[in-house]
Protein backbone atom coordinates (compact mmCIF):
# COMPACT_ATOMS: atom_id res chain seq x y z
CA UNK A 1 0.00 0.00 0.00
CA UNK A 2 1.50 3.18 -1.23
CA UNK A 3 1.86 5.51 1.50
CA UNK A 4 1.68 9.63 0.86
CA UNK A 5 4.24 11.41 2.91
CA UNK A 6 2.90 14.46 4.93
CA UNK A 7 4.46 18.03 4.70
CA UNK A 8 6.05 18.56 8.53
CA UNK A 9 5.65 21.48 10.54
CA UNK A 10 8.70 22.29 11.25
CA UNK A 11 7.78 24.91 13.99
CA UNK A 12 5.18 22.46 15.62
CA UNK A 13 8.20 20.00 16.94
CA UNK A 14 9.84 22.74 19.37
CA UNK A 15 8.26 24.71 22.41
CA UNK A 16 7.36 28.37 21.25
CA UNK A 17 10.60 30.67 22.08
CA UNK A 18 11.44 34.51 21.21
CA UNK A 19 14.66 33.47 20.17
CA UNK A 20 15.26 34.79 16.83
CA UNK A 21 16.52 32.44 14.41
CA UNK A 22 19.96 34.08 12.69
CA UNK A 23 20.36 35.43 9.53
CA UNK A 24 22.99 34.86 6.72
CA UNK A 25 24.72 37.52 5.13
CA UNK A 26 23.43 38.21 1.68
CA UNK A 27 24.04 35.65 -1.43
CA UNK A 28 25.40 33.34 0.80
CA UNK A 29 25.18 30.10 -0.95
CA UNK A 30 22.50 27.50 0.21
CA UNK A 31 24.14 23.75 0.54
CA UNK A 32 23.16 21.14 2.14
CA UNK A 33 24.78 19.95 4.97
CA UNK A 34 28.46 18.10 5.04
CA UNK A 35 28.16 14.23 6.27
CA UNK A 36 30.19 14.61 8.91
CA UNK A 37 30.32 12.55 11.72
CA UNK A 38 32.84 14.54 13.57
CA UNK A 39 32.76 18.09 13.91
CA UNK A 40 35.39 19.59 16.08
CA UNK A 41 33.98 23.27 16.62
CA UNK A 42 31.34 21.56 18.18
CA UNK A 43 33.23 21.79 20.96
CA UNK A 44 34.52 25.88 20.41
CA UNK A 45 30.87 26.72 20.05
CA UNK A 46 30.61 29.21 23.42
CA UNK A 47 32.87 30.47 26.32
CA UNK A 48 31.34 27.91 28.91
CA UNK A 49 32.55 25.21 26.30
CA UNK A 50 35.47 26.58 25.72
CA UNK A 51 36.47 27.03 29.33
CA UNK A 52 35.36 23.61 30.16
CA UNK A 53 37.43 21.70 27.69
CA UNK A 54 40.49 24.07 27.73
CA UNK A 55 43.79 21.85 28.69
CA UNK A 56 45.69 24.29 29.86
CA UNK A 57 45.17 26.55 33.10
CA UNK A 58 47.65 29.42 33.53
CA UNK A 59 47.87 30.64 37.25
CA UNK A 60 49.88 32.71 39.69
CA UNK A 61 51.26 29.76 40.91
CA UNK A 62 52.93 28.95 37.88
CA UNK A 63 55.17 32.19 38.08
CA UNK A 64 58.47 32.76 38.97
CA UNK A 65 59.52 36.74 39.31
CA UNK A 66 63.24 37.39 38.83
CA UNK A 67 64.61 40.79 40.30
CA UNK A 68 67.11 42.32 39.89
CA UNK A 69 68.92 44.01 43.07
CA UNK A 70 71.66 46.50 44.15
CA UNK A 71 73.14 47.75 46.76
CA UNK A 72 71.61 50.78 47.13
CA UNK A 73 68.59 52.70 48.23
CA UNK A 74 66.90 54.23 44.98
CA UNK A 75 65.98 51.99 42.50
CA UNK A 76 67.64 52.34 38.87
CA UNK A 77 65.46 51.77 35.49
CA UNK A 78 66.93 49.27 33.03
CA UNK A 79 66.41 51.14 29.71
CA UNK A 80 66.75 48.03 27.51
CA UNK A 81 64.29 46.20 29.72
CA UNK A 82 61.15 48.94 30.22
CA UNK A 83 59.22 48.26 33.44
CA UNK A 84 62.50 46.55 35.36
CA UNK A 85 64.67 48.45 37.50
CA UNK A 86 67.38 47.24 39.75
CA UNK A 87 66.06 47.45 43.08
CA UNK A 88 67.51 48.91 46.28
CA UNK A 89 67.93 45.56 48.46
CA UNK A 90 66.44 47.14 51.85
CA UNK A 91 63.41 49.30 49.66
CA UNK A 92 62.32 48.62 46.85
CA UNK A 93 63.18 45.19 47.03
CA UNK A 94 60.37 44.79 49.64
CA UNK A 95 58.02 46.89 48.05
CA UNK A 96 57.81 45.09 44.73
CA UNK A 97 57.69 41.31 46.01
CA UNK A 98 54.97 42.95 48.72
CA UNK A 99 53.24 43.80 44.96
CA UNK A 100 53.91 40.42 43.66
CA UNK A 101 52.72 38.34 46.49
CA UNK A 102 49.33 40.59 46.40
CA UNK A 103 48.83 40.00 42.90
CA UNK A 104 49.12 36.00 44.01
CA UNK A 105 52.65 35.68 43.06
CA UNK A 106 54.63 33.82 45.90
CA UNK A 107 58.06 32.86 44.34
CA UNK A 108 61.14 34.90 43.11
CA UNK A 109 64.72 34.55 41.90
CA UNK A 110 67.48 37.22 43.02
CA UNK A 111 70.23 38.83 40.70
CA UNK A 112 72.41 40.58 42.23
CA UNK A 113 74.06 43.44 40.70
CA UNK A 114 77.86 43.68 42.37
CA UNK A 115 79.59 46.54 42.42
CA UNK A 116 82.55 46.86 40.12
CA UNK A 117 85.26 47.22 42.77
CA UNK A 118 83.97 43.83 44.22
CA UNK A 119 84.79 41.50 41.13
CA UNK A 120 88.01 39.52 41.03
CA UNK A 121 88.70 37.29 38.17
CA UNK A 122 88.22 34.53 40.95
CA UNK A 123 84.88 35.91 42.26
CA UNK A 124 85.34 34.88 45.61
CA UNK A 125 82.62 37.47 46.26
CA UNK A 126 80.02 35.10 45.16
CA UNK A 127 80.34 33.19 48.70
CA UNK A 128 80.57 36.42 51.53
CA UNK A 129 78.23 35.78 53.69
CA UNK A 130 77.58 39.56 54.07
CA UNK A 131 77.15 39.50 50.12
CA UNK A 132 74.35 41.53 48.42
CA UNK A 133 72.79 37.90 47.28
CA UNK A 134 72.84 36.48 50.89
CA UNK A 135 71.68 40.08 52.54
CA UNK A 136 68.74 40.42 49.79
CA UNK A 137 67.95 36.59 50.78
CA UNK A 138 67.65 36.68 54.03
CA UNK A 139 66.33 40.09 54.30
CA UNK A 140 63.11 38.36 52.15
CA UNK A 141 62.65 35.73 54.15
CA UNK A 142 63.06 37.38 57.15
CA UNK A 143 60.28 39.73 55.99
CA UNK A 144 58.04 37.06 54.09
CA UNK A 145 58.95 33.98 55.84
CA UNK A 146 56.48 31.68 53.41
CA UNK A 147 58.24 33.25 50.37
CA UNK A 148 59.71 30.85 47.86
CA UNK A 149 63.44 32.16 47.52
CA UNK A 150 64.96 31.41 44.62
CA UNK A 151 69.22 32.17 43.70
CA UNK A 152 71.47 32.11 40.88
CA UNK A 153 74.56 30.11 41.17
CA UNK A 154 77.31 31.59 38.74
CA UNK A 155 80.25 33.57 38.89
CA UNK A 156 79.67 36.15 35.58
CA UNK A 157 77.70 38.69 38.57
CA UNK A 158 81.24 38.63 40.53
CA UNK A 159 83.80 37.89 37.68
CA UNK A 160 85.62 40.24 36.00
CA UNK A 161 85.65 38.26 32.62
CA UNK A 162 81.98 38.25 32.46
CA UNK A 163 82.08 34.57 32.53
CA UNK A 164 80.08 31.69 34.61
CA UNK A 165 83.22 30.19 35.57
CA UNK A 166 86.97 31.13 36.15
CA UNK A 167 89.37 31.81 32.92
CA UNK A 168 92.26 29.91 31.93
CA UNK A 169 94.95 32.30 30.04
CA UNK A 170 94.31 30.56 26.94
CA UNK A 171 90.85 31.06 27.25
CA UNK A 172 89.32 27.95 28.39
CA UNK A 173 86.96 28.07 31.12
CA UNK A 174 87.70 25.72 33.91
CA UNK A 175 85.18 23.47 35.24
CA UNK A 176 86.29 22.28 38.27
CA UNK A 177 87.72 24.67 40.34
CA UNK A 178 84.61 26.97 39.29
CA UNK A 179 82.58 23.60 40.54
CA UNK A 180 84.29 24.08 43.97
CA UNK A 181 83.68 27.87 44.00
CA UNK A 182 79.95 27.34 42.99
CA UNK A 183 79.57 25.11 46.21
CA UNK A 184 80.60 27.12 48.43
CA UNK A 185 78.21 29.76 46.83
CA UNK A 186 75.63 27.74 46.87
CA UNK A 187 75.66 26.77 51.23
CA UNK A 188 76.56 30.71 51.33
CA UNK A 189 72.94 31.44 49.72
CA UNK A 190 71.25 28.17 52.01
CA UNK A 191 72.68 29.39 55.44
CA UNK A 192 71.29 33.14 54.13
CA UNK A 193 67.34 31.21 53.86
CA UNK A 194 67.49 30.21 50.32
CA UNK A 195 64.82 27.58 49.43
CA UNK A 196 66.01 26.26 45.88
CA UNK A 197 69.74 26.68 45.02
CA UNK A 198 69.61 27.84 40.81
CA UNK A 199 73.02 26.81 38.95
CA UNK A 200 73.06 28.55 36.25
CA UNK A 201 76.52 28.16 35.16
CA UNK A 202 76.59 24.78 32.87
CA UNK A 203 79.50 23.25 34.30
CA UNK A 204 80.09 19.60 34.29
CA UNK A 205 79.04 17.90 37.40
CA UNK A 206 78.07 20.85 39.76
CA UNK A 207 74.60 19.45 40.50
CA UNK A 208 75.59 16.37 42.42
CA UNK A 209 78.75 18.25 43.75
CA UNK A 210 76.07 20.87 45.18
CA UNK A 211 74.09 18.36 46.30
CA UNK A 212 76.72 16.83 48.53
CA UNK A 213 77.75 20.43 49.68
CA UNK A 214 74.60 20.95 50.82
CA UNK A 215 73.80 18.08 52.32
CA UNK A 216 77.01 17.98 54.09
CA UNK A 217 76.15 21.43 55.82
CA UNK A 218 72.81 19.87 57.10
CA UNK A 219 70.82 21.80 54.16
CA UNK A 220 69.27 18.22 52.81
CA UNK A 221 65.29 20.06 52.31
CA UNK A 222 67.22 23.13 50.25
CA UNK A 223 66.27 22.16 46.69
CA UNK A 224 68.17 22.46 43.55
CA UNK A 225 66.56 23.86 40.41
CA UNK A 226 69.39 22.88 37.59
CA UNK A 227 69.56 25.21 34.27
CA UNK A 228 69.65 21.53 32.53
CA UNK A 229 69.41 22.83 28.88
CA UNK A 230 71.01 26.34 29.13
CA UNK A 231 71.34 27.67 25.24
CA UNK A 232 74.10 29.57 24.28
CA UNK A 233 71.32 32.86 23.19
CA UNK A 234 70.98 36.26 21.28
CA UNK A 235 68.22 36.66 23.45
CA UNK A 236 70.07 37.27 26.84
CA UNK A 237 71.50 40.88 25.79
CA UNK A 238 69.25 42.73 28.30
CA UNK A 239 70.02 40.70 31.32
CA UNK A 240 73.72 41.39 30.94
CA UNK A 241 73.04 45.14 30.60
CA UNK A 242 70.86 45.17 33.80
CA UNK A 243 73.85 43.17 35.47
CA UNK A 244 77.19 44.69 33.98
CA UNK A 245 78.27 41.33 33.15
CA UNK A 246 78.38 40.49 29.58
CA UNK A 247 81.76 38.60 28.79
CA UNK A 248 84.88 41.41 28.34
CA UNK A 249 86.83 41.88 25.80
CA UNK A 250 90.73 39.75 26.09
CA UNK A 251 93.62 40.00 25.20
CA UNK A 252 97.25 38.96 23.74
CA UNK A 253 98.26 38.13 27.04
CA UNK A 254 94.97 36.87 28.64
CA UNK A 255 92.21 35.18 25.85
CA UNK A 256 89.06 35.91 26.92
CA UNK A 257 86.32 33.72 25.08
CA UNK A 258 83.75 36.34 23.02
CA UNK A 259 80.79 34.28 24.17
CA UNK A 260 79.79 31.26 26.35
CA UNK A 261 79.40 28.70 23.49
CA UNK A 262 82.14 26.38 25.11
CA UNK A 263 79.61 25.75 27.98
CA UNK A 264 76.23 26.78 27.31
CA UNK A 265 74.57 24.48 24.17
CA UNK A 266 74.23 24.61 21.03
CA UNK A 267 70.80 26.60 19.70
CA UNK A 268 70.63 23.85 16.77
CA UNK A 269 70.84 20.83 19.25
CA UNK A 270 68.10 18.83 20.30
CA UNK A 271 69.44 15.34 22.01
CA UNK A 272 72.21 17.14 23.84
CA UNK A 273 69.17 18.39 25.68
CA UNK A 274 68.72 14.40 26.50
CA UNK A 275 72.26 14.11 27.86
CA UNK A 276 72.06 16.90 30.30
CA UNK A 277 68.69 15.96 31.99
CA UNK A 278 69.49 12.83 32.44
CA UNK A 279 72.59 13.36 34.21
CA UNK A 280 71.41 16.34 36.15
CA UNK A 281 68.43 14.11 37.37
CA UNK A 282 71.09 11.50 38.24
CA UNK A 283 73.27 14.18 40.33
CA UNK A 284 70.23 15.03 42.17
CA UNK A 285 68.26 17.60 40.82
CA UNK A 286 64.75 18.48 41.80
CA UNK A 287 63.50 20.69 38.99
CA UNK A 288 65.19 20.90 35.54
CA UNK A 289 64.95 24.47 33.65
CA UNK A 290 64.84 25.07 29.91
CA UNK A 291 66.35 28.63 29.06
CA UNK A 292 65.30 30.66 27.22
CA UNK A 293 61.32 29.54 26.45
CA UNK A 294 59.95 30.65 23.81
CA UNK A 295 62.01 29.41 21.34
CA UNK A 296 63.05 26.10 22.86
CA UNK A 297 59.02 25.38 23.08
CA UNK A 298 60.78 21.53 21.71
CA UNK A 299 63.25 21.35 24.31
CA UNK A 300 60.71 21.81 27.03
CA UNK A 301 58.59 19.22 25.52
CA UNK A 302 61.24 16.83 25.58
CA UNK A 303 62.05 17.43 28.09
CA UNK A 304 58.63 16.95 30.23
CA UNK A 305 58.45 13.64 28.23
CA UNK A 306 61.90 12.39 29.39
CA UNK A 307 61.40 12.56 33.20
CA UNK A 308 58.85 12.81 36.32
CA UNK A 309 60.77 15.74 37.61
CA UNK A 310 59.02 19.13 37.33
CA UNK A 311 59.91 21.13 34.41
CA UNK A 312 60.42 25.10 34.63
CA UNK A 313 61.56 27.58 31.77
CA UNK A 314 63.02 31.13 31.80
CA UNK A 315 61.10 33.73 29.21
CA UNK A 316 64.36 35.56 29.56
CA UNK A 317 64.95 39.18 29.02
CA UNK A 318 65.22 39.23 25.50
CA UNK A 319 61.95 37.53 25.04
CA UNK A 320 60.49 40.41 27.11
CA UNK A 321 61.70 43.33 25.62
CA UNK A 322 60.72 41.86 22.69
CA UNK A 323 57.25 42.01 23.53
CA UNK A 324 57.71 45.42 25.23
CA UNK A 325 59.05 47.26 21.98
CA UNK A 326 56.14 45.48 19.62
CA UNK A 327 53.22 46.48 21.84
CA UNK A 328 54.95 49.73 22.44
CA UNK A 329 55.19 50.36 18.62
CA UNK A 330 51.02 49.41 18.52
CA UNK A 331 52.25 46.06 16.81
CA UNK A 332 50.93 43.81 19.30
CA UNK A 333 47.97 43.76 22.34
CA UNK A 334 50.49 43.30 25.17
CA UNK A 335 48.05 41.68 27.43
CA UNK A 336 46.65 39.21 24.66
CA UNK A 337 50.53 38.55 23.31
CA UNK A 338 52.27 38.05 27.08
CA UNK A 339 49.96 35.63 28.00
CA UNK A 340 49.13 33.56 24.79
CA UNK A 341 53.27 33.07 25.11
CA UNK A 342 53.22 31.64 28.92
CA UNK A 343 49.90 30.09 27.75
CA UNK A 344 52.34 28.39 24.86
CA UNK A 345 55.18 27.71 27.44
CA UNK A 346 52.73 25.59 30.34
CA UNK A 347 51.53 24.00 27.24
CA UNK A 348 54.73 22.70 25.79
CA UNK A 349 55.29 20.77 29.39
CA UNK A 350 56.51 23.77 31.79
CA UNK A 351 55.15 23.24 35.25
CA UNK A 352 57.27 26.40 36.31
CA UNK A 353 57.96 29.85 34.39
CA UNK A 354 60.40 32.46 35.02
CA UNK A 355 59.22 35.83 33.84
CA UNK A 356 59.71 39.40 34.00
CA UNK A 357 55.30 39.34 33.31
CA UNK A 358 55.32 37.43 36.70
CA UNK A 359 53.26 40.04 38.16
CA UNK A 360 51.51 42.11 35.33
CA UNK A 361 50.34 38.58 34.16
CA UNK A 362 49.33 37.46 37.41
CA UNK A 363 46.85 40.72 37.28
CA UNK A 364 45.31 40.34 33.80
CA UNK A 365 44.90 36.76 34.92
CA UNK A 366 42.96 38.07 37.73
CA UNK A 367 40.65 40.60 36.03
CA UNK A 368 39.55 37.83 33.32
Amino acid sequence: VAVTAKAVDVDSLAPPTTRVAPRVPEGAPVVPPQDLASRPRRNRRSATVREAFRETILTPSNFIYPIFVHDGEEDIPIDSMPGQSRLGWKTGMIDKVREARAAGVNQVVVFPKTPDNLKTETAEECFNPNGLAQRSISLLKDTFPDLEVYTDVALDPYNTMGHDGMVRSDGVVMNDETVYYLCKQAVSQARAGADVISPSDMMDGRVGAIREALDAEGFTNVAIMSYTAKYNSAYYGPFRDALASAPRPGSEDWKIPKDKAEYQMDPANYRECLREAALDEAEGADIMMVKPAGAYLDIIRALKDSTTLPISAYQVSGEYSMLKAASAAGYLNEKDAVLESLIAIKRAGADLTLSYYAVDAAKWLDEM
